[in-house]
Formats: C-alpha cells, sequence, structure tokens
C-alpha cells in the first residue's frame, strides 16, 4: 500500500470543506453557548424550543427534519426540557401514533429573555465575517450556501 505523503495532508486540511464547516459550526456554538449561558439555555436547545413557536404543535418527525437530526436524537434533547417544564410532549389526537411538541409558557418565557441575547450575538457574529456587514449580499449568499449544503 501507497503512503500518504504529508503534502497530501496538508492539501485536505486547507480544502476539506467538511472540516472546515465543522470547525466554523463549532466555534459559532460556542459563542452561542456562552452568550445564552445566563439564560439556561446551550445554542441547540434554543434552536429546539424556536422551532417549536408555531401556531400548531409540530410533530416529532417535522421538528426533526427541521433540525436535520434523527428521530432518536431529537428524543433525547426534548427529555431535560421537558423534565425543565419547557415543553410538553403529547399524542396527537388525529394519530396516535404520532406525538406534539408544545412550548409551554415558562418555554415562552425563557424564549422571550433568550431572544435579546441571540440577536445581538448574532449581528456581533455577521459583522465578524470578512465581507459583512457592508456587503449584504456576500452574508445572504453564505446562508444560501449553507442551506443549498443541508
Amino acid at each position: 500500500m501507497k503512503e500518504l505523503s504529508y503534502g497530501v495532508t496538508i492539501h485536505v486540511r486547507d480544502t476539506c470543506l467538511c472540516l472546515h464547516l465543522q470547525r466554523a459550526a463549532r466555534a459559532v456554538a460556542r459563542r452561542f453557548d456562552e452568550a445564552l449561558r445566563p439564560v439556561g439555555l446551550t445554542n441547540g436547545q434554543f434552536s429546539l424550543l424556536m422551532s417549536l413557536n408555531r401556531p400548531e404543535p409540530p410533530t416529532i418527525g417535522s421538528v426533526a427534519a427541521l433540525l436535520a437530526m434523527d428521530r432518536t436524537t431529537l428524543t433525547a434533547n426534548l427529555k431535560p426540557l421537558e423534565r425543565r417544564g419547557l415543553l410538553k410532549v403529547a399524542i396527537d389526537e388525529a394519530d396516535k401514533r404520532s406525538r406534539r411538541l408544545r412550548l409551554t409558557a415558562a418555554g415562552r418565557a425563557r424564549l422571550t429573555a433568550a431572544l435579546p441575547i441571540w440577536t445581538s450575538t448574532h449581528a456581533e457574529i455577521e459583522r465578524g465575517l470578512p465581507r459583512a456587514p457592508s456587503d449584504r449580499e456576500a452574508v445572504d449568499g453564505l446562508r444560501e450556501d449553507l442551506r443549498a449544503l443541508s
């Protein structure tokens, strides 16, 4: 078997989209985790709770699809939030096999407290992008490219 040269390692390090996306995702997640800590949420919990803020309680399947999570992982992430009284899981009246997720009053209050923190942290991150804020198209293009990848 042919050995890989160090040059190949450098090439992968410098060009791998997966590596660069993972690094960026971790860095952004850490910033949001730190910012949201005073309201007792992680960035993942904020996103999950925000995904429940709908006119009608969503199904577990629709939330899993939105968050690009498998149902088992989503269910594991729901349990601590349910224990804290931030959401309720209920049987769907129309389809007893399905579960619907609903924010509680405490969950809405937590999201309300977290939103200004999210807004300011999000704005800071956008301002820190190399082509932002002067190039709104570049920031919107980045969002579109990330959506396309998911």
